[in-house]
């Protein structure tokens, strides 16, 4: 691989206070080609610091006019890219993505195609809050590796890692939350694909900090999850 191989795919929505400071911190990292930013119609601003903002020449930023989801503006991203792994970046600070060099390994390495970066493994700092929101992404991922014949300890990870041929490979037709499991999904489905798992840190915000998940993407999850165990 290029020294430089690594496509951000960075969903945005309403993220004014971080968008710059998550930028900057993915491109301190020398194996990142380039960082495709999609805003999905913003309404707080995110997008005055947008086209205000002076980016180094691997920043890409793409505008939805309206806010359709996160799925849709992954949908976007993903058609943008040129590098030959793709990993997704969210536009809070909840990540860390100095993970990206660990979790490049296994694929530059040759023995895997697609890595997920798992929050409840262990081994890495965890913010230690919102039980209820553990419980529920526990059940998630245990119905993930019953219906799916797997053994991943956190489905709804943001930080999901994939040669691109494997994105290549797969329609998105969630626009919402909903494009985690999607994903999840239509990878474990295909047989071919080695897909790993690796510990990475979490510094989970809570509500009133600005986190936009909650029991109903839950519950959109888990139909989810049973819609593609059947249908492609």
């Amino acid at each position: 691989m290029d020294k430089q191989f690594l496509s951000v795919v960075m969903p945005v929505y309403n993220e004014k206070n971080t968008v710059l400071k998550i930028i900057d911190k993915v491109l301190k990292l020398d194996i990142v080609k380039e960082i495709v930013v999609v805003d999905d119609g913003s309404g707080d601003g995110t997008r005055d610091v947008l086209r205000d903002a002076k980016f180094d020449p691997r920043v890409r930023v793409i505008l939805h006019e309206k806010n359709s989801g996160k799925g849709a503006a992954l949908r976007t991203g993903f058609k943008s890219v040129s590098g030959e792994v793709v990993v997704v970046q969210d536009a809070d600070l909840e990540y860390d993505p100095q993970e990206f060099i660990e979790m490049a390994k296994p694929i530059q390495e040759g023995l895997a195609d697609v890595v997920y970066g798992s929050r409840l493994s262990g081994g890495k700092p965890q913010r230690v809050h919102m039980f209820w929101h553990k419980m529920g992404n526990n059940f998630l991922s245990f119905l993930t590796n019953f219906l799916y014949n797997s053994t991943l300890s956190d489905m709804e990870t943001c930080y999901k890692m994939f040669r691109r041929s494997v994105v290549d490979g797969i329609t998105i037709r969630s626009n919402g939350f909903s494009v985690e499991p999607e994903l999840t999904a239509k990878i474990l489905k295909n047989k071919s694909l080695r897909i790993y798992e690796m510990p990475i840190s979490y510094y989970g915000r809570s509500y009133a900090e600005g986190k936009k998940i909650s029991w109903k993407h839950g519950i959109s999850a888990l139909a989810t999850l049973l819609k593609y165990r059947f249908v492609n």
